[in-house]
């Protein structure tokens, strides 16, 4: 349809310039004040569209409400959702995107630092000769996790509006804060209140990518407690928590740190040393396909944290574990149509379809575990996290139709 890929540019680049960077050290929700101008922005489009029941929660979730064109039947209410935060661990401030229009299919040198985007390291690059590609400047991240996301709902939601011949059922939206920070469900309404029967959220990253797994997901928060005394007096009595958690993450296997891991494979991942001589604490992310694995991996990591023991006398420990997500395969399979139907839109759009799992989660994971089936789609952006970040623009479009796709065939279903 004409004008999609105009409409969904303009939104992508009206919306990666506001910073919305989550904080892993934010209080309260969402994280960072900054997130509040994209939600407010978006409640205000939103209303502009005109549809029903808009809503910004105190707790920055936007949700709408578009009702269904299609008469007879008792239709399920889907959902298309995409959170606004972008990662907190590279400035997602004063983004200067750049637009390549009609792409050489080269290395691509990014403007602001002379760095090189290379095909060589990008091989996805090629295939987008001739098209439009969007890229930071090498100073930023570019914001299209997921901001990708957020521009084709958008733009689905204008173009529902303008051309009632598309069949749909009713739609519900939402728009989500902190995801990155793994909190983008902590002020999600009810899945009662918000009414869906299934989810889709807009997040991923090639085109054709249907998402129906996720890692399960536990933290474990490992205490280590020794004995300071003045240094210079330390022999035979001093117990350091430092060298023995530095010791501790030097047990580490080489095949179980997410550095030599990939596809289907499990890791342990030690993300902070924090402390002094008396006390450290290293909390270490513990992931793996099937739930009752993470208590392998618990294990294993228990055995290192006593190893560790043996090596310092006098140390002493503790492991705290806490619940992060399961994979949503489990949720999914109360409702095949989920995963089914995304695929089969795909398809009909036209997209060659990749059936494939996330070696992440949180969103998708946890509105699933909800009550609130939920598979990610692609939203077409490439290395997210990054100043490297890129996202083709006929990837954007496709997303849109895929969007299409999903309310036409969900216009067929009845409960």
């Amino acid at each position: 349809m004409e004008g999609i890929r105009k409409n969904v540019l303009e939104r992508f680049l009206r919306y990666v310039k506001i910073n919305t960077q989550s904080s892993e050290e934010g209080e309260g929700n969402p994280s960072t004040s900054e997130q509040w101008d994209l939600l407010r922005l978006l409640e205000e489009e939103l209303n502009g569209l005109g549809l029903d029941d808009v809503n910004l929660s105190e707790g920055g979730v936007v949700t709408a409400f578009l009702p269904g064109n299609v008469k007879g039947a008792d239709l399920p209410t889907i959902a298309f959702i995409a959170h606004v935060d972008t990662y907190p661990g590279t400035s997602g401030k004063d983004v200067k995107p750049q637009l390549l229009e009609n792409y050489d299919g080269g290395d691509i040198v990014l403007q602001g630092t002379g760095a090189v985007l290379s095909v060589k390291e990008n091989p996805d690059l090629a295939q987008y000769k001739g098209e439009t590609v969007i890229t930071t400047d090498g100073t930023t991240l570019l914001g299209a996790d997921d901001k990708a996301g957020v521009a084709e709902i958008m733009t689905a939601l204008e173009f529902f509006l303008k051309h009632p011949e598309l069949p749909r059922g009713p739609i519900k939206v939402a728009f989500t804060p902190d995801e990155e920070i793994g909190q983008g469900t902590a002020t999600f309404p009810s899945i009662e209140k918000f009414g869906a029967h299934v989810a889709y959220t807009l997040d991923g990253g090639a085109e054709g990518e249907v998402e129906n797994e996720t890692f399960c997901a536990d933290t474990a928060i490992v205490t280590f407690l020794g004995k300071d005394v003045h240094p210079g007096y330390a022999k035979g009595k001093m117990v350091s928590a430092v060298r023995a958690a530095s010791y501790f993450v030097g047990l580490f296997p080489e095949e179980s740190i997410p550095e030599t891991t990939e596809g289907r494979e499990g890791y342990l991942h030690p993300i902070g040393i924090n402390g002094d001589v008396n006390k450290v604490v290293v909390p270490v992310l513990v992931r793996d396909f099937e739930l009752e694995m993470l208590k392998v991996w618990e294990a294993k990591l228990e055995g290192l944290a006593a190893q560790t023991q043996e090596r310092f006398p006098g140390l002493t420990f503790s492991i705290e574990i806490q619940h992060s997500y399961k994979n949503m395969r489990y949720y999914l399979d109360k409702e095949p149509r989920a995963v089914t139907l995304a695929l089969k839109a795909v398809t009909e759009a036209g997209i060659d379809v990749n059936l494939t799992s996330i070696r992440g989660g949180t969103d998708v994971s946890r509105l699933s575990e909800m009550g609130l089936p939920t598979p990610n789609l692609f939203a077409g952006g490439r290395n997210f996290h990054s100043v490297n970040e890129w996202v083709p623009l006929v990837a954007m479009e496709k997303g849109v139709l895929v969007v299409f796709k999903l309310a036409e065939l969900w216009s067929r279903e009845t409960f």
